[in-house]
């Protein structure tokens, strides 16, 4: 090479040099391939442009710009062109400078493919993610999941609501900033600082919601980090589920309670008619005024008997759905004046004076008559037992045409049920403990009449009570 030429190939050089990182910048920016690939494609795009300034330094001065500009432009573009053969003597550079062309552009059509499978795996991780997040949001347990930092990646409604939290809360904040159950956080920490990627931890964990006490199942597994090969994997973050077990424990306590109350309600009868049975059986009633009274008192427990297990069937059938409900319009001032004339003559022996207020028997309401006359009795009977002698009832339905119900309401001057007992009374086995002493009764007789009216029949029960001035009980149901 001579000297007077370069200077010119020192800048022919430098040109193309400038002009091969700024096309390969722009071919950064067009196509994005992987790191490795993009500094394999620079280097070589840089050599080829050094060696296009060689050979036109080499060859002319006035070539030297138009050939640097030339295949600046082309690498600009994404694609070379092979310098074409003008001078023998440059033939094996320039052969050499073409193999490096192909070369080139073998790599940079590489660069794009590759691109493009990158491109479609990101479309399909991000339909993958979204597939994901729209399952866990469709999910009724509350679900938490963290990552290695323990910082909140994803969350559903339930766990916003559960925790007491906002959904909008922005991605990869810190668990503890979001959510304010010191245990729940504890727990997602030590799941994650366990370090096991087998297995899951089941807790149980009480607190409130709104002034609520829950109880929680929450199962936590750590997910794997599929990056890392072998057993030995860390895991990326921890997927915390919160169960809602309140109802199920509330049933479950309910189930042992209601055992509980029947064994005992059955038990008090059939203890009574066991011992009368034993002294028929020793022989202890030597006279017939005495077997008699024996044989009264067995058949006395015995109906009580029967009329317990028939609430308990009726009561587990109206709350299973399987009892057959026959509604037709029928009169409700027809149900309450049978219901009177049965429970007139157990009034009577009491001496309580019965005062009807019906309206007339136009009126009508849609209403199986079996179940709605077995109800209306309930209450009757219930009002009877805890009025002492010499006692008032009334008994009174009110039509109200403007908003389409009728009111029925049981009036006595009994005993009265304290004011912290009113919430219960209509509860399975329930019995005021200060009126218990005054008359029997298995605490079924109100719950069944509360089936009746509001699950059968789609009313309202309600109860008035002060203690020593008497009660009112009565249910509103709807005209046809």
């Amino acid at each position: 090479m001579k000297i007077r030429s370069l200077p010119i190939f020192v800048i022919c050089l430098i040109a193309a040099g400038l002009a091969s990182i700024a096309s390969t910048a722009g071919v950064l920016l067009r196509t994005r391939p992987d790191a490795y690939t993009m500094t394999v494609a620079g280097i070589v795009l840089f050599m080829l442009a050094s060696a296009a300034g060689l050979l036109a330094g080499t060859v002319l001065r006035g070539n030297c710009r138009s050939v640097a500009r030339r295949l600046a432009n082309q690498i600009a573009g994404g694609s070379i062109e092979r310098v074409p053969l003008k001078d023998a003597e440059m033939r094996p550079l320039t052969t050499a400078i073409n193999d490096l062309v192909d070369y080139t552009n073998l790599k940079i059509s590489d660069s794009r493919l590759r691109f493009k499978e990158l491109e479609i795996q990101l479309k399909v991780a991000h339909a993958e993610r979204q597939h994901a997040e729209a399952i866990i949001k469709s999910i009724s347990d509350a679900v938490l999941v963290t990552d290695r930092f323990d910082e909140l990646v994803l969350a559903n409604e339930s766990a916003a609501r559960a925790l007491q939290f906002k959904t909008t809360q922005p991605r990869r904040t810190p668990v503890d900033k979001v959510v304010s159950d010191e245990k729940v956080i504890e727990l997602i920490r030590e799941m994650r600082q366990s370090g096991s990627t087998n297995g899951r931890r089941i807790v149980e964990h009480k607190t409130k919601v709104g002034g609520v006490d829950r109880t929680y199942k929450i199962t936590l597994s750590c997910v794997a980090d599929d990056s890392q090969g072998g057993e030995n994997r860390e895991p990326a973050g921890v997927v915390c589920v919160l169960h809602d077990m309140t109802r199920e424990k509330e049933i479950a306590q309910m189930k042992n309670d209601f055992v509980s109350h029947v064994s005992h309600e059955l038990r008090t009868p059939l203890a009574s008619i066991r011992a009368y049975v034993e002294m028929l059986v020793d022989g202890e009633a030597h006279d017939e005024k005495t077997r008699g009274e024996f044989y009264e008192i067995i058949q006395s427990e015995a109906n009580r008997l029967g009329r317990l297990i028939d609430n308990i069937l009726s009561i587990s059938r109206i709350e299973s759905g399987l009892v057959k409900v026959n509604k037709k319009p029928v009169s409700l001032s027809v149900i309450l004046k049978e219901a009177i004339e049965v429970i007139a003559p157990q009034a009577k022996t009491k001496n309580i004076t019965i005062e009807e207020r019906v309206p007339p028997a136009f009126y009508q309401t849609n209403a199986d008559k079996d179940m709605l006359y077995q109800a209306v009795l309930n209450l009757m009977s219930n009002s009877v037992k805890y009025t002492p002698e010499g006692g008032n009832l009334t008994i009174e339905s009110v039509v109200d045409e403007l908003s389409n119900n009728v009111v029925t309401r049981i009036t006595d001057n009994g005993v009265g049920i304290p004011a912290k007992d009113l919430p219960f009374v209509f509860d399975k086995f329930y019995r005021v403990e200060a009126n218990s002493k005054m008359a029997k009764g298995t605490g079924l007789g109100l719950s069944l009449v509360k089936h009746i009216i509001e699950n059968v029949h789609q009313g309202k029960v309600f109860v008035n009570s002060e203690v020593g001035k008497g009660s009112t009980f009565g249910f509103e149901l709807t005209l046809v």
